[in-house]
């Protein structure tokens, strides 16, 4: 599925921002000079039944407790490569966009993304990012609103792209 597709399918709008390939949404979010409090990433989970798109802001990481808790009670792991190449082969490899309906996937968004007027997310490749606003994302996706998000510090995102580099 082709995210510009997808979107202008919705008739919302948005905007595609093209740039150097980033190799995570932190790293989007330095390129493109956006707050990665806006930028959002998506985390292919796997749950004891299925699995779930857990959509959370570039600087923050999941806690799997309380993801357990959104999910009552079931364990969620981080899916394999293999995994997320399997549900998402159209997406480039590290490209995965907070989109989980087109997929089959029920999608749970951290309630702190809700909070700005606009999110900006990688596409169907690295070195494309999306802008939209929020309430269509809601609108169109109708994820499942929580907390499972931590914040990360800035010492941790760079290690991040370290080992991502």
């Amino acid at each position: 599925m082709c995210i510009r597709d997808y979107l202008q399918s919705h008739h919302v709008w948005f905007e595609t921002l093209l740039h150097p390939p980033a190799p995570s949404a932190s790293k989007l979010a330095q390129t493109i000079h956006v707050s990665g409090r806006f930028v959002a990433k998506g985390v292919l989970v796997r749950t004891e039944g299925a699995y779930v798109l857990a959509v959370l802001p570039a600087t923050t990481r999941i806690d799997m407790e309380r993801l357990a808790q959104a999910l009552q009670g079931q364990s969620p792991r981080i899916a394999t490569e293999d995994e997320v190449e399997r549900i998402f082969g159209d997406c480039e490899r590290g490209a995965l966009p907070p989109f989980g309906r087109p997929y089959g996937l029920t999608t749970l968004v951290d309630a702190s993304l809700a909070g700005g007027a606009e999110i900006v997310f990688v596409g169907n490749s690295r070195h494309e990012g999306v802008r939209m606003r929020y309430r269509d994302y809601e609108a169109i996706e109708t994820p499942i609103r929580t907390r499972f998000a931590l914040a990360t510090s800035p010492r941790q995102r760079r290690s991040s792209h370290r080992k991502a580099g």
